[in-house]
């Protein structure tokens, strides 16, 4: 029975927790989210045209794999980045010197399903979904994914539960909160780690209309504001990109401008979503 009115989780209000305490003196946990996705031809793409085949909205996607993912792998080596890839399954077999590329760089791939054509709620068994995605990945790369973003962050009442089954240990659909939070699922506990609807340029370009220097000026107002609540308890901030919408010559200029004023503050810890799951585990034990 799904429950009434809440999450998985309880509700917690900010002032009347502890202190969270990241490595090394941290203030503030920023980690940088590209999501690496396949889309397919022969079927409708969200937020296109609603025709089969949707050339335009395929083919901007396709400039995506193609140049724009490399020119945000760029980007974020100059300025010490290692992305948390949401990685679609598909992307293994179909862009399979991109997905070398992450692991040159040395980021982290979290599963993201196995194409984004399609969400969660409309698969006929979310958890041959779920596995497959784990499965698919690991065999292309050698290392099983422990996170997870759901196309489209949707999930349904049992997501979490066959996340938990896989071997997930973090989860990203839940934009509750500026720290990590427990979600239970499968008898066990999973991490949510925050993610963003704010600081990504999808709902930015395409719903908001935001120019890329507001896209820029928008990472740079959240950021201090964490910044400096962080003072007195660790914080985190994520910037989620695609590569067909910031891997365009004209916006790949915010993300530079951006990362760097984040660099340019003392006590930033450039984290993958696993380090800050795993950080957050060994404060609430301590």
């Amino acid at each position: 029975m799904p429950p009434a009115r809440s999450g998985p989780f309880p509700y917690s209000a900010m002032p009347g927790r502890a202190p969270l305490r990241w490595p090394n003196g941290a203030r503030i946990a920023v980690w940088v989210v590209p999501n690496i996705e396949s889309f397919a031809l022969d079927e409708p793409i969200a937020g296109g045209t609603g025709t089969v085949p949707d050339v335009p909205a395929w083919s901007v996607r396709e400039y995506g794999a193609r140049i724009g993912v490399f020119r945000i792998m760029d980007v974020l080596r100059r300025h010490g980045v290692r992305g948390t890839v949401a990685l679609n399954a598909d992307v293994c077999g179909a862009y399979p010197e991109v997905v070398a590329a992450t692991l040159d760089l040395g980021w982290e791939l979290m599963g993201h399903g196995v194409t984004n054509t399609r969400r969660l709620s409309a698969v006929a068994d979310e958890a041959v979904v779920v596995r497959e995605t784990f499965e698919r990945i690991e065999r292309a790369t050698g290392t099983r994914p422990v996170g997870w973003l759901s196309p489209g962050l949707q999930e349904t009442w049992d997501t979490l539960d066959h996340l938990a089954a896989s071997g997930a240990r973090y989860v990203a659909d839940w934009t509750v909160d500026d720290q990590p939070i427990w979600l239970s699922a499968g008898g066990t506990r999973l991490v949510g780690v925050p993610y963003t609807f704010e600081l990504n340029d999808k709902p930015a370009y395409e719903r908001m209309g935001r120019t890329p220097d507001e896209f820029a000026a928008t990472i740079r107002r959240q950021f201090d504001v964490l910044y400096a609540e962080s003072a007195t308890s660790g914080r985190v901030m994520a910037i989620a990109l695609h590569p067909y919408l910031s891997g365009y010559p004209h916006r790949i200029g915010a993300i530079d401008d951006a990362l760097g004023y984040v660099r340019s503050h003392d006590g930033v810890w450039l984290a993958t979503g696993r380090e800050i799951a795993d950080a957050f585990r060994e404060a609430m034990r301590g």
